[in-house]
Formats: structure tokens, sequence, C-alpha cells
């Protein structure tokens, strides 16, 4: 946070003003700065959590997740993997110690085209949390966008009531399957579409003509056009003109680092994204089968690419989460 002293403000900080138009969750899986933030919601993916793994303050709770999955039985590859959904949910109840709202706790990324194994995941992870006296509804299952993820995430809000967050989302396509599945939320990249753009162009771009800011605002204003109640978390930021070009966006996912700039900052933060300037687009709407569905993704060579790129380094990420600890159940 600014060292200036909170009594001798006199402006309200962009943060504090974004937390006006928008819910700000914390794209961390560092406590410490979720306390010095305040957002509402919390957001982990394996990347996080592997990086929190590493730290000494959170060694307890990988001691303690590893104790479980020790004394679950089984072969090595049984407990690495009740293992692994116990650190999840140990730190999903630690972050909701903190947050006043939900968490969203992710489906292992080598799972996003079994549709069945996906469901059996987040019904596991949710009773696990459900045996921590954690209520299904401060859960958010974390889904890849892939057909599968989507079609998963249905029955999962329809059959059981569970939450879920559709994640690794690229294209307006895959955001509409995700309404017409009616899940609860989608997070649409931001920062990795520009990182496509920029590399497949070298030009830079401004954030009004970021082409991720681009992305997310027409899928809030389809959204809202067409009365869909999935909400829309933009994620993946490069920089804070990102951020604010979407002020007004149902929710906004941001790192430490960029959510340290916006509370340094007195700027006069407008709202971007309106309900009432997206019911007056001129959009169409759009239905989708799963051929249709899987045709437009082949066709967007962008979102295709960062799809498949995503799941590769979440299920890398995860595999050297894996990795740390075999090497510590060994020692059991």
């Amino acid at each position: 946070m600014s060292s200036e002293p909170q009594a001798k403000r006199t402006k309200m900080s962009v943060l504090d003003q974004l937390k006006q138009y928008s819910t700000v969750v914390a794209d961390t899986g560092d406590f410490k700065a979720m306390k010095a933030y305040k957002p509402t919601d919390a957001t982990t993916n394996p990347s996080l959590i592997l990086s929190a793994a590493g730290m000494e303050q959170y060694q307890h709770l990988l001691d303690k997740a590893i104790k479980f999955g020790t004394e679950s039985g089984g072969s090595i590859e049984e407990q690495l993997s009740e293992t692994l959904d116990m650190l999840s949910v140990l730190f999903g109840c630690e972050i909701l110690k903190i947050i006043p709202g939900r968490v969203s706790v992710e489906v292992d990324a080598r799972l996003s085209f079994d549709k069945e194994a996906s469901m059996s995941k987040a019904i596991k992870l949710i009773n696990m949390f459900a045996e921590h006296g954690i209520k299904k509804e401060r859960i958010l299952i974390k889904l890849a966008s892939t057909w599968e993820g989507i079609q998963a995430a249905k029955e999962l809000e329809k059959k059981h009531g569970i939450h879920c967050n559709l994640t690794l989302l690229f294209s307006i396509y895959q955001a509409i399957a995700c309404a017409e599945a009616k899940v609860t939320l989608i997070s649409p990249f931001v920062g990795r579409i520009l990182d496509w753009h920029i590399e497949h162009t070298k030009k830079t771009f401004e954030p009004k003509e970021d082409p991720g800011v681009i992305s997310v605002t027409r899928i809030y204003n389809y959204y809202k056009k067409f009365g869909y109640k999935t909400q829309v978390m933009g994620a993946s930021f490069r920089n804070t003109g990102e951020i604010t070009e979407l002020a007004g966006c149902d929710l906004l996912t941001i790192s430490p680092k960029l959510l340290q700039e916006l509370a340094d900052s007195e700027d006069t933060l407008k709202k971007a994204l309106d309900i009432n300037s997206a019911a007056e687009s001129d959009m169409e709407k759009i239905t989708l089968n799963e051929a249709q569905f899987r045709w437009h993704l082949n066709e967007d060579q962008m979102a295709t690419d960062k799809i498949s790129e995503g799941i590769r380094k979440f299920a890398a990420d995860t595999r050297k989460l894996e990795s740390l600890i075999k090497g510590m159940l060994a020692k059991k």
C-alpha cells in the first residue's frame, strides 16, 4: 500500500474508486497480499499454489496435506493425488478466513478434455471443503473453457448446485457457450490476448486499442444486451491501463503488483463498461452447438493457441508441484 498516511490523503485511490464499479479479486496465493488489499474474492491456480508452496510461511499447509495423503493409503500415485487435492482445499480454507467472498479452486488442467473426470474431481473438492465446514456457495470450481469443461460446468451447476468459474477464455464463442450453459462466472484473459497480438504484429497497443480489452468489452456487452446471468471477470492483466479501461466489468482479478499501483494512484477513474450502453449495442445473438463451437474456435488462431498453451502451462506447474510433493512423500 502507499506509505502516505491514510489520514492525509485527500482523494480516493484508483483502487478504491475501482471497487465502486467492479468487484476486485486478488489474483494471488499470497495471504499477506490479500490482507493488504482487501479484495472481495480470491482466485488460485496451480502456478500460484506452486509459488506459495515454496515459501516457508506455507510449509505447515504442505506438511498437513502430505500427512493426509500418506494416511489415505494406497500407492504413491494415489497418495500424491490425495495430497494435491488436500493442498488446494487447505489453501482455499485459509484464503476464506481472510476474504468475505468466494475462492476459485482449479480442477487439474489435465482433465480439460474429460467431462466426467472433471465433474468427479469438482464434486470431490466440494465435499472436502464441506468436511472443513466450508459451504459450496463460497467456492467457485475453475475449469478450462474447452467444450468438455463447459459441459461439465453445465451439469455441476444444474444438477449439483456447484458454482463454476470457466477460465482460459479467449473467444466470444467460448463466452457464449458458457452463458448458454448458465455457468456462474467466466474469466476472459486480457493480458494473454495482448501478448499474442504483440508477438504476431510487433505493434504496441494503447489501453483503448488493447485487443484483450476489446475482447472483454465485447463479451460484457453481449452478456448484458441479451440478459445472461453469467458474470464476467476480466483476468490476466499486464498493466493498470487495461484494468481502468474495464472499470465496471462485473469482477476484475488483479495481481498484487498491479493492485499496489492502483492503490498508489489518485487519478480520477471513470466507469468504462455500463449495462445501459451494452443494451444499445448492435450485436446480434449467436447460437452454438458443439460442431459450431469447435469450428469457430479453430478459426481463431489466437484463441486456439492460447487455450492450448494455457492448459499445457497449468499442467506443467501441476507436475512440478507433484514432483515436489513426491519427494516429500518418499521421505515419509
